[in-house]
């Protein structure tokens, strides 16, 4: 009997579920897309500046896995006729904005903590003895705390705002005094059950760590995130249901039925399953009726609101010699981190065309910060930048402001355990995936996708 899915959510973790369904269910499987809104791609959106490709959201992702793999974002661009098209950030080091300087980012850490102390190079002062060993591993078996408490307690304060908060802030916007362990830092969590401090706790996460000689780090698709997502979306083949809400999902005794479009005219779908591959408020909104433990336990999280301000520099302008760096929040600056676009990415940079910088703005509880027009809040970005660097920017010759609203979630210690709750409590036929569930960043955010789709086709088999 022909199977009929649907994925609800058109981010790249329900068009790689899409992709994965196709594979698993063939030709004939009837997949269908709903995305409220008017486009797919979710945080993956291109756009131009200055007759540049620059992306208005996820600027690359991470070449490999944990284990050494290819990375699943790799592996997807490869399944869906992008591998050749892949491209790598230059050589050149980012920095931290530390006391009026750019001063570099130390090596040897992971996500800003250090295994070696020696290598903070006075960019931050750990305090002298407090990471002792107590005759214990730091964390008991499965437990999950903030970042922040941990590294606090061992290396001191200035490690935390000068190292590990700016790091963290790069990817969550978000402090490392509430963010979990577990989630952002897996493998830290999982060598501190049985390492004894945190220095050989960091030492032990990296050696396990398979990092493959002289592959590069991270990778882009030449030509724009957008078309990942135009090829994904092909690739998996599913009817697609653009500016489509879905207003509730429920159980029937053949499977499920999905009310769609405004309430005063809904329409109804019938569906053997379903993935949920959305932010947590609607998923919880969806889940309200048929797993309310669930929809209680995904609506506790929170997100964090950011802005990009892409800015066109005149040809020649000097910037340093850096891919970018990340502010402090110490600093107070609204920009948290700048990417010097044309000089990280050398396929586009063209010698006599103009100087691409990209700045991150706004944090996790300062969302009133960014309640102004775009064109103020390119001013503040260009005088900042402009500090934060120690040189003014010329007037650009062309901008844009991206706005993501609740874009980056937030996640608490206990998260992870709080989403193997929610899961269990599911009906059979009914996955979850995305950032909000399984943490941010591309490769997550595929492997999610994916897995769920595993799910609800082993689901499918046994009826």
């Amino acid at each position: 009997m022909r199977k009929r899915i649907a994925v609800i959510g058109g981010g790249i973790a329900g068009l790689a579920a899409a992709v994965r369904l196709r594979d698993l269910l063939g030709p004939d499987a009837d997949l269908v897309v709903y995305e409220q809104g008017d486009a797919l791609g979710g945080k993956l959106r291109t756009g131009e500046l200055g007759g540049l490709t620059v992306e208005r959201g996820a600027e690359s992702f991470l070449n490999s896995g944990p284990d050494g793999a290819e990375s699943a974002a790799v592996a997807l661009a490869r399944r869906i006729g992008l591998g050749d098209d892949l491209v790598h950030p230059a050589a050149r080091p980012a920095a931290l904005a530390i006391g009026g300087r750019l001063a570099p980012i130390p090596g040897g850490t992971l996500v800003g903590v250090p295994g070696d102390l020696s290598t903070l190079d006075g960019v931050a002062l750990a305090e002298a003895g407090a990471d002792r060993d107590e005759g214990r591993p730091l964390l008991a078996p499965g437990q999950d705390i903030a970042v922040g408490e941990l590294v606090r307690a061992r290396y001191g304060a200035e490690v935390v705002d000068r190292l590990v908060d700016p790091m963290l802030g790069g990817v969550y916007a978000g402090r490392a005094d509430r963010l979990s362990l577990r989630v952002t830092m897996p493998q830290l969590a999982r060598t501190a059950e049985t390492e004894h401090t945190l220095r050989d706790a960091v030492r032990a996460a990296q050696a396990q760590s398979r990092r493959v000689p002289g592959r590069p780090v991270f990778a882009a698709v030449n030509g724009g995130m957008a078309r990942l997502v135009e090829r994904a979306a092909a690739a998996g083949g599913a009817r697609i249901g653009l500016g489509t809400a879905v207003r509730a999902v429920t159980r029937t005794p053949k499977g499920w039925e999905l009310t769609l479009g405004p309430a005063a005219a809904p329409e109804t779908e019938h569906v053997d399953a379903v993935i949920l591959a959305v932010p947590a408020r609607p998923a919880a909104r969806l889940l309200s009726a048929v797993a309310p433990g669930a929809a209680e336990a995904v609506g506790r999280l929170e997100y964090a609101s950011v802005a990009l301000a892409g800015l066109a520099l005149p040809p020649g302008t000097s910037l340093p010699d850096l891919s970018g760096f990340l502010v402090p929040p110490g600093a107070g600056s609204l920009v948290k981190a700048a990417t010097f676009f044309t000089h990280k990415w050398p396929h586009l940079d063209g010698g006599d065309g103009p100087v691409i910088v990209r700045a991150s703005l706004g944090r996790a509880g300062e969302e009133e910060r960014l309640h102004l027009d775009d064109d103020a809040l390119l001013e503040v970005a260009r005088k900042e930048l402009g500090e934060l660097i120690g040189t003014g920017l010329p007037t650009p010759t062309a901008s844009w402001v991206q706005r993501w609203g609740g874009g980056l979630p937030q996640y608490a210690p206990g998260h992870a355990d709080r989403i193997v709750a929610a899961r269990a409590e599911l009906p059979d036929g009914l996955a979850l995936a995305g950032a909000a569930f399984d943490g941010v960043g591309i490769p997550v955010c595929i492997a999610s996708g994916e897995r769920a789709a595993e799910d609800v086709c082993k689901y499918l088999e046994e009826q």
